[in-house]
């Protein structure tokens, strides 16, 4: 039986207080159970830490953290079933990321976050007087 080797891409939010304590240790367990169950991570990143739309599990605050990783289809499921049963995980999504956007979404994500820069100056736009002195 041949297995798929795919490129996912993982959400995840983590209990912020517990990110605070371990910040290593929350995502290296993780990318640990993705390892043991036959992947290979790519990209692990701090996201961004924000309050929460509504409290999950009677939390206000999470700690979004991303990863893509390669691996065979057959560990979608138990990876699916270890996430959400770990307590330091409020909730997580993956996704398998198409094979023609592979290259590029893993570029932009070793890239990191983007800086905010200035903001943008207004753009004056000049009237036409043509259209504005035309007659119909």
């Amino acid at each position: 039986m041949a297995t798929n080797i795919n490129v996912y891409e993982a959400m995840f939010i983590f209990d912020s207080n517990r990110f605070a304590r371990e910040r290593a240790a929350l995502s290296g367990e993780v990318e640990g159970m993705i390892k043991a169950a036959g992947g290979e991570v790519l990209v692990s990143r701090l996201w961004e830490e924000r309050r929460l739309a509504y409290p999950l599990a009677g939390h206000r605050k999470g700690t979004y953290w991303l990863i893509y990783f390669r691996g065979p289809s057959s560990i979608v499921k138990p990876l699916n079933h270890d996430f959400e049963i770990h307590e330091g995980i409020l909730r997580q999504l993956m996704l398998k990321v198409h094979p023609h956007l592979v290259e590029v979404v893993l570029e932009h994500a070793k890239a990191g976050p983007v800086q905010p820069g200035p903001p943008a100056q207004p753009v004056a736009v000049a009237a036409d007087p043509v259209v504005q002195g035309s007659e119909v």
